[in-house]
Parts: structure tokens; sequence; C-alpha cells
């Protein structure tokens, strides 16, 4: 870790700052490895329970539209091109190549098939009488899927250039991390919280320090993040307590809780872990990364002017993000919020029912997290960027000018050059003293 933070900014820095840095930050990423290694799932998850179905691939050949059956009084009539059978044929499975005449989905929400169309089967192992055994579950978008990914990696690498593919790297890590550690660890029976606590630790370190490169900058950002996740956790914990909420809202929770041994407040607590890691880590980069360049466009600014400074930007940050969040949310659970709409529920009774009071605490535990990242990590890297070594200081006073002939133009307003003028001023005209002298004897 140098003074060179890779973001066109170039800081002098105290030893003294660096040695402190990996003085805590060593100590947390082999703790973070320890508790990967201890908790990692190794195989062992809880038994699902089986549903007696499987999910293959088919092609629709042809569609034979009908006519809709009536619906009762009341509710909405189905869309007519939603009726009637498919021919299609398996492509996976031990009935691969068998052709089945299968009914087209109806009710709300129906999709729309025609020939050629690739499909989801829904298999099941023990059929009725007289059935088929299979039925058309949905469209198939693996390929669309890939398309979207490839033209999103390249979007990303062609603006971000060698720091997109770092950021795509970073990304595949999260994923990784998520779905080999994280999510089996919860299925296996771990605590969630716990696990969520050390599978952020894991990716905040690897991500951020593989995106942003290793330096101070991108240290005083993880351990902000570190700081505000462990503010985040203890906040998480006392309101979801204080709030009474059990974590069980909708039918996954339900099922996940009647079916599995899973702890569903533990639950609800990773989520919220999770789900602030994201923006955590925005915030925490940006602030850190705006005090250093304030640090090398002001050379002369100290703690209080770099904190000050910072702090601005990072309110005006804070302001965007609380209502990127609150939107999220509300984007999120429209459906439910059209539901309570209709039924005319008083505004007080459909706040305190647990779906919506679990997203007020999700989204007030978020925000304050957020609003505690700022202070923290510009405290942090205000600390870092305004202290200096002696010998430091001495290179900077040698190469920016220090009014003893070591001048480059870089001069301070006001203050005086090699050439005996103010900085940015033009050269004098007027001949020399010494050619007056000259001149006069």
């Amino acid at each position: 870790m140098g003074g060179n933070h890779g973001h066109g900014a170039s800081v002098p820095t105290s030893r003294r700052a660096v040695v402190a840095t990996l003085a805590v930050l060593v100590p947390v990423a082999i703790a973070t490895v320890v508790m990967l290694v201890w908790l990692w799932p190794a195989g062992q998850q809880a038994d699902v329970p089986a549903d007696g179905v499987s999910q293959l691939g088919g092609t629709v050949l042809a569609v034979e539209r009908q006519p809709c059956q009536p619906t009762p009084e009341g509710m909405p009539p189905p869309d007519s091109a939603t009726c009637g059978d498919a021919m299609v044929r398996v492509t996976e499975g031990p009935d691969t190549g068998r052709q089945v005449k299968l009914p087209l989905p109806t009710g709300p929400g129906a999709q729309r098939f025609e020939a050629g169309d690739d499909v989801v089967l829904i298999k099941f192992d023990d059929p009725e009488p007289e059935s088929t055994g299979y039925q058309i579950s949905d469209h198939d978008r693996e390929s669309q899927l890939w398309l979207f990914g490839v033209a999103f990696a390249l979007a990303v690498i062609a603006f971000g250039r060698w720091r997109g593919v770092t950021a795509l790297v970073g990304l595949a890590i999260t994923f990784v991390l998520l779905l080999t550690f994280v999510i089996p660890g919860i299925l296996g029976g771990e605590p969630p919280m716990l696990v969520a606590i050390v599978g952020a630790a894991a990716i905040m370190l690897s991500v951020l320090f593989l995106t942003h490169g290793f330096t101070l900058t991108t240290s005083m950002a993880v351990l902000g993040t570190l700081a505000s996740l462990t503010v985040t956790g203890v906040l998480s914990y006392a309101s979801i307590g204080f709030a009474r909420l059990s974590g069980v809202t909708d039918d996954s929770s339900f099922t996940l809780g009647m079916s599995m041994p899973i702890d569903t407040q533990g639950l609800l607590l990773a989520s919220i872990i999770i789900g602030a890691l994201g923006v955590l880590d925005d915030v925490t980069v940006t602030q850190a990364v705006t005090v250093t360049e304030l640090a090398a466009a002001n050379p002369s600014y100290g703690f209080r002017r770099l904190y000050r400074a910072g702090s601005r930007v990072g309110r005006a940050h804070i302001a965007s993000v609380i209502n990127t969040i609150i939107l999220a949310y509300a984007g999120a659970s429209l459906p439910l919020l059209l539901l309570f709409s209709i039924g005319n529920q008083p505004l007080g009774e459909a706040l305190a029912t647990p779906v919506i009071a679990q997203e007020i605490v999700r989204s007030v535990v978020g925000t304050l997290g957020l609003i505690s990242a700022v202070p923290i990590t510009t405290a942090l890297a205000a600390l870092v960027a305004s202290r200096r070594d002696p010998e430091d200081d001495d290179a900077h006073r040698d190469t920016h000018g220090d009014g003893h002939g070591h001048d480059h133009g870089h001069d301070r307003p006001g203050s005086l050059g090699r050439h005996g003028r103010g900085a940015g001023q033009p050269a004098s005209t007027l001949p020399s003293t010494r050619s007056l002298r000259r001149a006069r004897s």
C-alpha cells in the first residue's frame, strides 16, 4: 500500500498509517478465512422433502386454439390466446423425443405460446390415470439470459476497460460465495446471521481490493464498510426484537420454516446484512476516493478541512441513495401495495402487517447503516490523507517549492517563485538588477 491510490491522485502518506491499517486488516482477513473454513458446508445440507415433480425441456410443435370456458361472475375473463392445446416434443429426460398433447396454461398472467417456442415442462413422478404426466410451466429463457449477460459484460468492459474486467471478476466472486457458502450454509443448519456476516466479510475483502486495488484508499473503504456493517447488524438485531418480527411474511419463508430447520429471524437478519453490503461499498468507496482526490488537489488541507469537504459530498450522496432505497422497496412491493389499496385497509393497519412492518424495519436499519458509513469512512480517509512522514513533507516541499530556489512553477497563490513573481503571473520584461548595475558602471 503506497501513496498512489490508483484513482488519479498521489498523496504522500505516513508509514505509521500503513502499519496501523495492516494491523487491523490482516487479523480481520485471517479471522474471515478461518470462519469460512469452519462454516463451509462441505456438501452437507438439510434434507429437502421431495415434491414428486421435476423440470424438463420441451419444444412446442403446434398450437390448437379453442373457445375459452366461461368464468365465474366477478372474475376477469381469460385471454383467448391462452385457451387450447399444444403439441409438445419432450427434449430432456427418459421420454426424450416423445410427443404429448398438453393444455395451454390459463388464468391471470398466463403466457402465450406459439409453434417453435422452447418451454419448461413439469413432469409428475406419480401421474394420475389417463394423464400424460406432463404440464407446460413456462418459456425457456436460457438463451435470452445468456445474451443479456454477454451484452452486460461487453458494456462494462467497453466503459470500464481493465477496471470493468476486475469488476466482473468481483461480481463472479460474489455469486460464487453466495451460491457455494451463504445459501448452502443456511440450508445446512448453520446460524444464518453468522453465515451472512462471514460471507459479507469475504465478499467485501475480496471484491473491493480486487476492483479498486491494494491501496490505502481501498483499505479505508473496507474499514468503513466493516464498521458500518457492524452498526447495521447491531441495529437489525435490536429492531427485529423490538418490532417482534418473526421473519415469516410470505409463502417462501413459511415453507422454509415449516419444512427445514431454519431460524427465520436469523434469515431476516442475514438478508438485511447482505442487502446493506451492496449499497455500503458504493458509499464507502465514494467517500474514500473523494477525500483522497481532495487531499491531492489541496495538499495544505488538514484533517478538519478534508473531513468537512468530504462530509458535504457524503450528505448529497446519502440524500439520493435514501430515495433510491425507498423507491426500490416500493417497486418490489408494488403488487402488495395495490392489494392493500383495493382492500381499503386503513393506513395504520396496513403498516402494522408483518410484511409491511418488515420492509419498514429493513429500510430504516439499512438507511441508518448507510448514514453511519459517511462519517466513519470520511474520518478514516481524512486521517490517513492528512498524515505524512517528515521525509515525505521535505520531498513534497522540494518538489513544489519551499521558498529556497526549488520552485518549479507550482507556487502557492501570492508566493514568490525563483523568478521573483507571483504564481501564475507572466514573466517580467524589465531588465534584471544585475543588468542595471552593469549599465551604471
